[in-house]
Order: C-alpha cells, then structure tokens, then sequence
C-alpha cells in the first residue's frame, strides 16, 4: 500500500528533474576550395571623406540644410519679433481690442506657416538627400563591380563604424586603391545621375 502512495510520488520527481542534454553548436558548413579567392575591403568613411563626387554633393546638401535651418531660424526671429512688438504696443494702450484680436491671428497664421515650412520644406530636403545618396549607393556597387572584375577580386567588403564585420586583416584593405577608381570615374558618376 505504502509502495503505491509512493510511486506516483517517484514518477513526478523523476520528470522533473531530467537534466538538459547539450546540443552540439559545431556549424555545419562545408569547406570550399578557397585557392585563389581574393577577398578584399575598403573603408566606407574614407568614401566620405576623400571620394570627390560624394564630397560635392553632401557640401551641395549641407549648404542646402544650413539654408533650410536659416530660413527657419528667419521666421522664427521674424515671429518672435512681431510678438514681442505687439505685447507692447498692447501694454502701452496704443492698441484697441479689435487690433489686439487681429495681432493674435496673426500671430497664429505666423506659427502655422512656419510649422508648414518645417513639415513641407524638411520633408522635401530629407527626400532630396535620401534619393543622392541612394544613387551614388548604386553607383559605387556598380562601380565596385567593375573594380573587381579589373582586378580579379572576388568579394569587396565594406567596412565602417557599426557595420557587420568585426576584424579585418589589413593587408586586404584597398580604400586608397578603389576611391582612386571612383575618383577616375567620376564623369561616368555624374553623367549617370544627370
């Protein structure tokens, strides 16, 4: 009798404690014949900074934004201006109720416009650079592409700053070699994006 209160007892501290099985993590990849792969890399900062084509157009971009941000800033001041102004033609008496009810309108239409600039014009530089930089993207994959097949590479890397790869040996890298191509095919850039 004791035995069989016993069992179901057993049977549910047995389940419990089954320990975990290891499972092996070994990858499954087979090995590639890798003689004569010629993998290679470049620095995608050093694009930005030396590569002329992309250089030109984040200047024409920059100057573009910087223009925006005036322009915002011209408003606002143009805004603040007019309040200000009117806080104290109100405080002085030198306005009457309807004139004071008009200034606040207007002050209001002032707001909204500057608020429709930011919307409109901030929407439409963000595109406006977005869409450069996707395009001189594409071009420097196909140029890229060309690069590799003139020299034999099998795999160009891009490396940067947050990217995927973690170590690259440097006696792979060809940065000064492919921005020197890029720089050379600069015309073929332009005229592609016109």
């Amino acid at each position: 009798m004791i035995s069989l209160l016993l069992l179901p007892t057993a049977i549910l501290f047995s389940c419990g404690s089954k320990e975990k099985v290891k499972k092996d993590s070994t990858p499954k990849v087979q090995a590639r014949d890798m003689n004569g792969l010629v993998i290679a890399y470049y620095s995608n900062d050093s694009i930005k900074e030396n590569f002329e084509y992309y250089k030109r157009e984040d200047a024409a971009v920059t100057k573009k934004q910087k223009a925006f941000q005036a322009e915002v800033q011209r408003r606002t001041t143009e805004y603040q201006n007019f309040l200000q102004r009117k806080d104290q033609e109100a405080r002085g008496g030198l306005l009457s109720q309807n004139e004071i009810a008009q200034a606040q309108q207007k002050a209001q239409q002032m707001e909204a416009a500057i608020m429709q600039y930011q919307q409109t014009e901030g929407a439409r530089l963000e595109e406006e650079t977005l869409k450069k930089l996707e395009d001189i993207s594409k071009k420097i994959e196909a140029l890229g592409k060309k690069y590799c097949e003139k020299h034999k590479i099998d795999i160009l890397l891009i490396h940067g700053e947050g990217g995927q790869l973690n170590y690259i040996n440097p006696s792979m890298e060809v940065t000064t070699e492919f921005i020197n191509f890029l720089n050379e095919n600069q015309n073929q850039i332009e005229k592609d994006l016109k």
